[in-house]
C-alpha cells in the first residue's frame, strides 16, 4: 500500500522533504546541464542531455518522458536520504507536485505501475531481483561485473496503455546515489526528463581534492559546501590538509580542542551523507622521532581521535621536510647517518606500522594513504627504492607527476613512475593551486586539460590541490573529478562549458558570462618559465583578427573588424553585472570580486580604446579616448587580491599580456 517514506537518520518524510523543496528550490535549485543542440522537448526521439562526468555508456531511448503533476518512488534496498532528497528535488525541478514513496512489495516485487500519463520511479540495489526485472523492462542493461559505485538507469516514456517508467540500480550505494546524481541532469525542460539507458561506474577509485595549499585555510562553511558539491559531480574523495591546521603539522601531538573537533565530526558528517570518503591527514615530518615508540602511539592516538567522529580514511603527509637531518639521536643510532635510504627505512617502518596497528586493528577503515619526501618526477633513487621494496603493498602512494606543477601527464608519465613506486600511483595535481610565486594575483580557470586519456590504467586515482577560493576552484574541480570518472571520453571545453552552466543554475546567458570571465584568467603557470595554459586565447584571437583587418589599411575592412570586437567587448563589458546578478553562489562572487571589479575597469578600457580607434577613421587622432582608456587601466591594475585570503598577494591580474597590450600599443598603431 502506498506510504511515505521515513527517514531513518532525521524523521523527516520524503513527503515534507519535496514538500519542504518547494519552497527552497529558488535557493537551492537542482541543476540540470543544457541537452546537445538539436534536443528538442517531448517529441524529440534521439537528443542526448549532457550529463557530466560523461557516462561509460549513454544511449538515447527515445520520446521524452512527461513529468506529471504526481509522481510514485518504488524504493529498494541500499537507498539512503541523501538520494531521496536527491530524487525528490530532481523531480520537483521538472514539474511534480506530489511524490508518493512506497516500498518493494511484501514479497520483492514491484507494485503494478499506473496507467497512461504516470510516471513511477524505481530505484535501489541492481542486486534487488525486482528492481533489476524493471530495469530490463525498461531497456536498460544490467553489466556483467558489478564495479564499486556502478549504476544502471534507464527512463522510457510510457504508451497509450502503461505510465512513463525511471529505474535507477546502483551496483551498491554509492552507485544509487549517483544514479540519482544522473536522474538529475536528464530534466530538460518543465515536465521533461530524456529517454535513455545508462550503463556507468568510475575509472578511477579515488576523485576529488586535497587541501594541500599554504596560506589562510578554507573556512567551515567552505569545506562544507564543497563537500556537498562533490556529491553532486561523484568526486568521493576529500583530503584534509591545510598546512595552516597546525594540529596536523606543528603540533600534530597534541589533541584537538573540543570546539574544532567538533568542527571536524560536522565536516565527516557532511561528507558521508554526500557519499564522500573524509581523509584525515597528518604530518609529523617536522618532529617525528621514528624509532621512538610514544611517537608512533601519538600518531595513532591522534588518527584514532578522528575515527572516534566517524573518519575512516587516514593519510600520513611527509612532503616538504629534509631526509639530511634525524629529529632526534636515537633515530641515528638505529637507521644511521641520516640520508635518502636512512629515510626511506625509517618511513617504511611508521608507515606499515600504521598501517598494520591502526588502519587494520580498526573496523572499516580504507588502505593507509601517504606522500612521500620525493613526490615528483620519475628518477629512481635510494629512498624510492626502500620503500618501494619495503612499503606494505595496501599503503596509497601520491605523485605530483613529473614536476611540482607539471604542464602535461602522459600515460607513458604515470606508467614508468607506476613502475618506480611499485603500485599505481596516487595523483595529487597542483592545480587550480594559487599559493607560489608565479600564481600572485590570478584566478586559475582554465579547464582542466593535457592529461592522457587511459591515465586510469595507471594511476588509482586523482586529487587536484586548489586554490585558496574554494568556490573559485570548482571550476577545475568539476573537469578534476570527470576527468577521473571517465578519461577516456573526456572533453576539457565541453566539461568546462558544464561546470560554467553549474554556476549559472542553468542560465545560459550567465554561463557565457562565466566562460568570457574564465577566459580572462586562463593563465595557468609551472614552477618555471613554462606556462602550461595560454592567457586569454578567445579574447587573442578576437584581438588578432582584429589587428589582421587593421593591418590592411582599407577603411571598409577596418571598420567590419572594428565593429566585430566592439560585440565581443560588449560581452566583456556586460559579464561582471551579468555574473553578480545571476550567479547564486555568494561565496563565488565574494571571492572573485577584486577580479570582477578589475574585469569592469579593462573592459571600459577596451571600449574606450575602440572609440579612439574609431575616431582614427574619422580623421580624428583619438587622443582623448586613448588617455580615458589609460586611466581605467591604471585603475584596474591598482586593485589587490583581499589581504589575507591568499598567498601570495598582489594586484590581480585579468587578461594580462594579452588585454593591456593591446591597449598600450593601439596608440601607436594609429599614429
Amino acid at each position: 500500500m502506498p506510504r511515505t517514506f521515513r527517514s531513518r537518520a532525521r524523521g523527516l518524510t520524503l513527503a515534507g522533504v519535496v514538500a519542504l523543496s518547494l519552497g527552497l528550490i529558488a535557493a537551492n535549485p537542482v541543476q540540470a546541464v543544457p541537452h546537445h543542440e538539436g534536443a528538442g522537448g517531448p517529441s524529440s526521439a534521439k537528443a542526448l542531455p549532457v550529463v557530466t562526468p560523461t557516462p561509460q555508456q549513454m544511449k538515447s531511448a527515445g520520446t521524452s518522458l512527461t513529468v506529471p503533476d504526481r509522481v510514485r518512488v518504488v524504493v529498494g534496498t541500499d537507498v539512503d536520504d541523501a538520494t531521496l532528497s536527491l530524487i525528490g528535488r530532481t523531480l520537483t525541478s521538472a514539474g511534480a507536485r506530489h511524490v508518493t514513496t512506497v516500498p518493494l512489495g511484501d514479497r520483492g516485487t514491484v507494485p503494478a505501475t499506473h496507467g497512461s500519463g504516470t510516471l513511477t520511479v524505481v530505484v535501489g540495489s541492481v542486486k534487488d531481483r525486482p528492481v533489476a526485472a524493471a530495469l530490463r523492462a525498461a531497456g536498460g542493461e544490467i553489466p556483467h561485473e558489478l564495479v564499486a559505485e556502478g549504476y544502471s538507469l534507464a527512463t522510457t516514456a510510457g504508451t497509450r496503455h502503461s505510465g512513463s517508467t525511471a529505474v535507477l540500480a546502483g551496483n551498491d550505494g554509492d552507485g544509487v546515489y549517483y544514479s540519482a546524481q544522473t536522474l538529475r541532469q536528464l530534466v530538460t525542460g518543465k515536465h521533461t526528463l530524456a529517454s535513455v539507458t545508462v550503463t556507468d561506474h568510475p575509472s578511477m577509485p579515488l576523485r576529488g581534492s586535497i587541501e594541500g595549499f599554504y596560506g589562510a585555510p578554507w573556512s567551515q562553511a567552505d569545506r562544507l559546501d564543497q563537500l556537498a558539491f562533490y556529491g553532486d559531480v561523484k568526486a568521493n574523495t576529500y583530503i584534509y590538509a591545510p598546512k595552516d591546521d597546525t594540529y596536523l603539522r606543528a603540533n600534530w601531538r597534541d589533541p584537538y580542542p573540543a570546539g574544532e573537533l567538533a568542527d571536524l565530526h560536522a565536516l565527516i558528517t557532511q561528507a558521508t551523507s554526500h557519499h564522500v570518503d573524509f581523509t584525515y591527514a597528518v604530518s609529523p615530518g617536522l618532529s617525528i622521532c621514528y624509532s621512538d615508540p610514544s611517537d608512533v602511539a601519538a600518531l595513532e592516538s591522534k588518527l584514532g581521535s578522528l575515527y572516534d567522529q566517524g573518519a575512516r580514511s587516514f593519510y600520513i603527509g611527509l612532503d616538504d621536510i629534509s631526509y639530511t637531518k634525524w629529529n632526534c639521536a636515537s633515530d641515528q643510532t638505529k637507521y644511521g647517518s641520516p640520508g635518502q635510504a636512512t629515510a626511506g627505512q625509517a618511513q617504511a617502518d611508521l608507515l606499515n606500522a600504521v598501517q598494520h596497528d591502526f588502519i587494520g586493528s580498526h573496523a572499516g577503515n580504507k588502505p593507509l594513504q601517504t606522500v612521500p619526501t620525493e613526490y615528483s618526477d620519475l628518477a629512481d633513487s635510494p629512498y624510492k627504492k626502500v620503500l618501494r621494496e619495503q612499503l606494505d603493498p595496501q599503503v596509497v602512494v601520491q605523485w605530483t607527476g613529473t614536476d611540482v606543477v607539471p604542464p602535461s601527464i602522459s600515460l607513458t608519465d604515470a606508467q614508468a613512475a607506476s613502475q618506480v613506486w611499485g603500485r599505481k600511483v596516487f595523483l595529487w595535481d597542483n592545480y587550480p593551486v594559487n599559493d607560489y610565486g608565479r600564481t600572485a594575483g590570478r584566478l586559475l580557470m582554465a579547464p582542466y586539460d593535457k592529461r592522457e586519456a587511459g591515465l586510469h590504467t595507471a594511476l588509482s586515482g586523482i586529487v587536484l590541490n586548489p586554490m585558496n577560493q574554494a568556490s573559485a576552484s570548482k571550476v577545475a574541480l568539476f573537469g578534476g573529478a570527470s576527468f577521473a570518472w571517465n578519461d577516456q571520453d573526456y572533453d576539457p571545453a565541453r566539461t568546462w562549458r558544464a561546470a560554467a552552466d553549474y554556476l549559472a543554475g542553468g542560465d545560459a546567458r550567465t554561463a557565457q558570462a562565466l566562460l568570457d570571465f574564465f577566459d580572462t584568467e586562463h593563465l595557468a603557470p609551472t614552477f618555471g618559465t613554462e606556462n602550461w595554459q595560454p592567457q586569454a586565447p578567445a579574447l587573442a584571437a578576437q584581438l588578432a583578427d582584429f589587428r589582421s583587418a587593421w593591418a590592411g589599411d582599407v577603411p571598409r575592412v577596418r571598420r567590419a573588424g572594428l565593429q566585430k570586437l566592439r560585440a565581443y567587448a560588449a560581452r566583456l563589458s556586460d559579464a561582471p553585472r551579468r555574473i553578480r546578478s545571476g550567479v547564486r553562489d555568494q561565496a563565488f562572487l565574494t571571492e572573485t570580486a577584486p577580479w570582477l571589479n578589475a574585469l569592469d575597469l579593462w573592459a571600459g578600457a577596451l571600449d574606450a580604446t575602440l572609440d579612439g580607434l574609431e575616431d582614427t577613421l574619422h580623421g580624428g587622432t583619438g587622443a582623448a579616448d586613448y588617455a580615458r582608456a589609460a586611466d581605467l587601466a591604471d585603475q584596474a591594475a591598482a586593485i589587490t587580491t583581499i589581504p589575507g585570503t591568499t598567498r601570495p598577494q598582489g594586484p590581480v591580474k585579468v587578461a594580462d599580456g594579452v588585454l593591456d597590450v593591446f591597449i598600450q600599443q593601439a596608440p601607436a598603431a594609429t599614429r
